[in-house]
């Protein structure tokens, strides 16, 4: 059978869970169809560790070159996580890493299903979200936060007295140019998306801070891209960096379930795009597929991991085809989902808890093999099948 010709695109394995499932669909429901010339750079926390972190800036600088990269889930080296996997330092995350590098901004949209109910039942549209030092407090003492200027005094702002117990202290900084790139993405995605654009701040605490998002979003706000931006379809809220995931994790939530969410790095140059999963490395579900015994594991953000970012190298490889596949995809697994065929999590959103039997979901397996027929039979139709 022949296959669709794609570019380069940079794939980035991970840990646990959730790189089983990214080796399960990749093999059975894209490269059966998409001839890609895939760049790999393994981001499992130990080839990390092995390599002393410099596969994630080899995969950053692939990212640069070829624009276009998916990502599976990847463990954070935590304190727990430098005793349990013997690490050699605490490494700093490859999101942290690719993030701050490309210095994109992060979108997150919810995958709608029309027989998952929303928790909040007045949601029938999706809502997308676009996106601190820390350090514990031994004791008693002034916490305080200043700035030496190149020329000038340096001058201390004092934060808070510390009494008889410790704590915990975060700053936050930006830069205005890091606050105007983060604008622009905001902009093209929602004028290419048709959305309505909300800056989500908290201007009456955090003055300073929100106020300057504030002003430079009003400032890069053009009188002749008003009308493109204020669409009617969707809710779109670009908060400031620090509530971006909090926010995300709850309008997944709100729509049935965490598994639910895409998740997107657009960078300011219109054409780097990071497809990346929402949610974690599932790693309980990961000990019992270890032992022997079955999962029913989410694979849906996976499978948009794939989706985006073959679409997207479709649209830099100037190939249509890619994006028609995307889409159909997509739209095999929905299908299925529609008509009752799903993993565990969703049936008891449909059915409740306590409602569930084994018969009202399928496995990992199962599901992921269900949408390989559905989109062996939709890859059929629309690209082998002649027109009479």
């Amino acid at each position: 059978m022949e296959r669709l010709k794609c570019g380069p695109i940079v794939e980035m394995p991970g840990d646990d869970m959730s790189r089983v499932i990214r080796d399960l669909m990749r093999d059975k429901l894209i490269l059966p169809y998409v001839d890609i010339d895939l760049k790999v750079f393994d981001l499992s926390i130990a080839n990390r560790n092995e390599t002393d972190n410099m596969v994630t800036l080899q995969a950053r600088d692939a990212l640069k070159r070829y624009n276009c990269g998916v990502k599976c889930a990847t463990i954070t080296a935590e304190r727990d996580v430098l005793e349990m996997y013997q690490l050699k330092h605490m490494w700093q995350s490859p999101n942290s890493i690719i993030r701050n590098s490309l210095r994109g901004a992060l979108f997150r949209e919810p995958i709608i299903c029309a027989n998952v109910p929303p928790l909040v039942k007045q949601w029938r549209k999706p809502i997308v979200v676009a996106r601190h030092a820390d350090f514990v407090v031994p004791g008693p003492g002034t916490l305080e936060v200043s700035f030496t200027p190149t020329i000038g005094s340096p001058y201390h702002v004092r934060v808070y007295e510390f009494q008889d117990t410790p704590g915990v202290a975060a700053a936050m900084c930006n830069t205005d140019k890091s606050i105007t790139e983060f604008a622009y993405c905001c902009f093209q995605f929602a004028q290419r998306r048709n959305l309505p654009l909300y800056l989500s701040t908290k201007e009456t605490i955090l003055k300073k801070y929100d106020g300057r998002f504030k002003d430079i979003f009003e400032r890069l706000y053009p009188k002749n891209v008003q009308a493109e931006v204020q669409g009617t379809r969707n809710i779109f809220p670009a908060p400031p960096n620090g509530r971006h995931g909090s926010k995300s994790d709850f309008v997944a939530q709100g729509f049935g379930s965490l598994g639910l969410m895409t998740s997107v790095l657009r960078c300011p140059d219109s054409k780097t795009m990071v497809a990346d999963i929402a949610h974690g490395t599932v790693t309980e579900h990961y000990r019992r597929h270890k032992a022997g015994l079955e999962t029913s594991t989410h694979s849906m953000a996976t499978i948009y991991t794939w989706t985006e970012g073959v679409r997207h190298r479709g649209k830099l490889d100037g190939n249509p085809k890619l994006g028609i596949f995307a889409n159909a995809l997509e739209m095999a697994a929905i299908d299925l989902v529609e008509t009752g065929c799903m993993t565990k999590d969703l049936a008891l959103c449909v059915k409740g808890f306590g409602n569930v039997q084994r018969k009202d979901y399928l496995n990992t397996f199962e599901f992921i093999d269900k949408v390989a027929e559905q989109i062996g039979a939709k890859y059929k139709q629309v690209f082998l099948e002649q027109p009479a």
